[in-house]
């Protein structure tokens, strides 16, 4: 079989098929570029020369990078190690290594690290000896919309080796099923050990590619000695090994090498390679936790509602739109066009009929494509976790509907023919796709006004501040104002809720309160752990208060966990009435803890579409987990005024000389009419109208930005709109230190 592959692939030579991967590469970076084409001009997305990313995530990698480059962030305690991380550590050679300043490396770095994907693909195909076939799929695995969505210019994150690495993996594996040596094998498990440097977030994905290919190998070669040595190679690195840590990758490797040698060059029976094999699987499963991973992987995005234990924090992954339920095929009238998995997956509904179709016809024909199976079954998982999963499987999509296209070409008689249908077809399946990036015009993350406010928050505050804000901001926070934070798109879980009800609390006291003792606690419990790793994990050394025995008796620590665990002592025996410590707070004789830092509140402009979302997390009773309050927060624009009767954008209908909002058939009486404008000191101009004194909505009209809010009474007294868009603030409680049309920062007094 191996002599009539080598025979094949001879007759295309090496200089050729690298220059069809150049090509695929090209072509793939070249339709990244789209996005930076489009908004070149667009001075608003430029800081430093260079223009900005558009992935919120992407700023805690930067920081990681600032944090080994200059120093900076020593005392953020989510600050990210460069060994432990990739993205922190390719970063920091190419700023280093090239004339290329930070903002352009990050800018680019997703293009050029994704594109990659386009190498595995060929190489998969040339396996068979059909290098067009993977030229043509990486032309279209490389841009099909949810690995373009991940990977593309500016979205510097970890996703750039989501599909590409596993892909790798993939290429060596069927390679070692192919040609059976023990070599490829040994590539194969140091791509597998390397797969968390990369990419942590996926190992469940290369637990059970090790598997089937374990699986594979005994099915089909249960007696040839040689399988067992093979298996025993991928399971060695599959093994987690934490006593290796920080140098676990390097080390692994080198003793994977180790391990090579003495399996090629020692006889071993073959009992005792099935007894070394079976040692080394149930090592891999207790050690790695497969299945609680995966089970654990699964529930954190099929679960819905509250925790189950101790109190009812509100659960993160039901407010992200990439972990929703997401239908197979488009339905318009339902949801966003773009919300399912046959276009996030191909492109179109055809493409992933193609596709799958595909797939089938491939096992029929090459049997080792069952190792694939994982990456596809991630991506039909996208229809229950959410869109994010269908990355992984593009690019063995774009290879399966590819083959369905070889195959059908090969009906055709005349050979020109041939490969004119199915260059013409690879057209029809990359249209979409492109059409798709044209369309695409999504912004950068901050733009230039926002971040010369949190600059300005630089330059007045210290390393060791923190600042008060919503977890999709804390990054960039990290990134341009050099402060911490206590929630950030790696750590929005429990504290969520402390976050948004200091936001909409109508009790400057209670935000205030909250704050400092929220972020003195979690200070003191983040020295605390980091005083339990530096000397050798001595329990003693832990005050009592940040150690913690929940519902199961399990012993964990404040640390940088969840600082709202720790103030409600949540899930122990002594856990307290959430409602009772926030009422007391609400009161200004309240002892505080002493205050070592100073503390910031961030409230920008961006946050007013979300403001619905961010109350959720502080609108339940945590004791039940029901809601308090049915909230209503409306922004939109005006589309019609007629004869006093204003007509908003989502329908309803403000009538200013009664007094009243109408939503369809339902109307309620207008407390407060305000009409806001910004003034060129920063400051807000009011202009009130009082309607009815009981009456439960309020309506802003904020005319700098031509913005009409219509909320309830009490969201209407929240921080976030006194402070932001009214302006109103308690003078002895904060000092506004900041302010701009974008944003307004406020410093704790106390």
């Amino acid at each position: 079989m191996m002599n009539q592959i080598k025979e094949i692939n001879d007759k295309l030579p090496l200089k050729y098929m690298l220059l069809l991967m150049l090509i695929a590469y090209m072509f793939s970076f070249a339709i990244r570029m789209i996005w930076v084409y489009q908004f070149q001009d667009n001075a608003d997305f430029y800081w430093n020369g260079q223009l900005m990313i558009n992935t919120n995530d992407g700023y805690t990698w930067a920081a990681g990078v600032q944090n080994v480059m200059h120093g900076l962030h020593e005392n953020n305690p989510g600050i990210r190690s460069m060994w432990g991380n990739a993205v922190i550590f390719f970063t920091v050679l190419f700023t280093k290594f090239t004339p290329f300043s930070l903002e352009t490396v990050i800018l680019y770095m997703p293009s050029i690290i994704a594109s990659l994907v386009v190498i595995p693909i060929i190489l998969i195909a040339r396996l068979y000896g059909q290098v067009l076939w993977g030229f043509f799929a990486a032309l279209l695995g490389a841009i099909i919309w949810s690995y373009y969505n991940r990977t593309m210019t500016g979205y510097y994150d970890t996703d750039m080796f989501s599909a590409m690495a596993p892909m790798f993996i993939l290429y060596f594996l069927m390679k070692s099923t192919m040609e059976f040596n023990m070599r490829s094998a040994l590539y194969a498990a140091i791509a597998i050990a390397m797969y968390p440097f990369l990419y942590d977030q996926g190992k469940s994905i290369v637990y059970a590619m090790g598997i089937l290919y374990a699986l594979y190998m005994i099915f089909y070669h249960r007696n040839d000695t040689k399988t067992y040595a093979l298996i025993i190679l991928v399971f060695f690195a599959l093994l987690p090994l934490p006593m290796l840590a920080p140098w676990n990758y390097i080390t692994k490797i080198v003793l994977l090498i180790g391990l090579y040698f003495v399996l090629k060059k020692t006889t071993i029976e073959q009992k005792n390679l099935i007894v070394a094999t079976a040692v080394l699987f149930v090592l891999f499963m207790y050690f790695g936790n497969v299945f609680g991973l995966i089970m654990k992987k699964v529930m954190s995005y099929v679960a819905t509602g509250t925790t189950t234990e101790g109190l009812h924090f509100y659960g993160v992954h039901q407010t992200v739109r990439e972990a929703g339920k997401t239908l197979f095929f488009p339905a318009p009238e339902t949801m966003p066009y773009q919300a399912n998995i046959a276009h996030r997956m191909m492109g179109s509904s055809i493409g992933l009929i193609v596709s799958l179709i595909g797939y089938i016809i491939l096992l029929m024909h090459k049997k080792e494509f069952i190792l694939a199976l994982p990456l596809i079954g991630i991506g039909i998982f996208a229809h229950w976790g959410g869109l994010r999963f269908t990355v992984y499987a593009v690019p063995i999509a774009a290879l399966s509907a590819i083959y369905l296209l070889f195959v059908i070409g090969d009906y055709f008689k005349d050979k020109r023919m041939r490969y004119v249908f199915i260059a013409l077809a690879t057209v029809g399946l990359l249209y979409p796709n492109i059409q798709h990036i044209i369309d695409y015009k999504v912004p950068t993350v901050l733009n230039k006004a926002e971040v010369e406010d949190l600059v300005k928050l630089n330059e007045i505050s210290d390393d060791k501040d923190y600042t008060l804000a919503w977890w999709d901001y804390g990054y960039p926070i990290w990134f341009y104002s050099e402060t911490s934070t206590l929630i950030d798109g790696g750590k929005h879980n429990n504290d969520n809720f402390i976050i948004s009800t200091l936001m909409q609390t109508s009790s400057a006291q209670l935000a205030a309160n909250l704050g400092r003792l929220a972020i003195e606690e979690y200070v003191k419990g983040v020295e605390a752990y980091n005083q339990y790793l530096t000397t050798s994990r001595d329990e003693d050394l832990i005050p009592q208060k940040y150690k913690m025995v929940n519902q199961k008796g399990v012993v964990y620590h404040g640390g940088k966990g969840p600082v709202s665990n720790h103030l409600f002592k949540n899930g122990q025996q002594n856990q307290i009435d959430p409602n009772m410590l926030l009422s007391e707070l609400e009161n200004d004789t309240y002892t505080m803890p002493k205050k070592t830092r100073d503390i910031y509140l961030y409230l920008p402009y961006r946050m007013l579409r979300i403001f619905p979302t961010v109350a959720i997390f502080g609108n339940l009773d945590l004791k039940s987990g029901e809601e308090k309050r049915k909230i209503a927060f409306y922004p939109t624009v005006a589309v019609a005024n007629e004869k006093g009767k204003i007509t908003l954008g989502n329908g309803m209908i403000i009538d200013t000389q009664k007094g009243e909002v109408s939503m369809g058939s339902k109307r309620g009486q207008i407390r407060n009419f305000i009409v806001t404008q910004n003034t060129k000191e920063g400051k807000v101009k009011l202009q009130s109208q009082l309607y009815h004194m009981d009456g439960g909505y309020a309506i802003v009209y904020m005319k700098s930005y031509g913005k009409f809010v219509m909320m309830d009474v009490e969201t209407f007294n929240s921080t976030y709109v006194q402070m932001f868009m009214l302006g109103k603030y308690d003078k002895n409680l904060f000092e506004l230190v900041i302010s701009s049309p974008y944003s307004k920062i406020y410093k704790l007094r106390r």
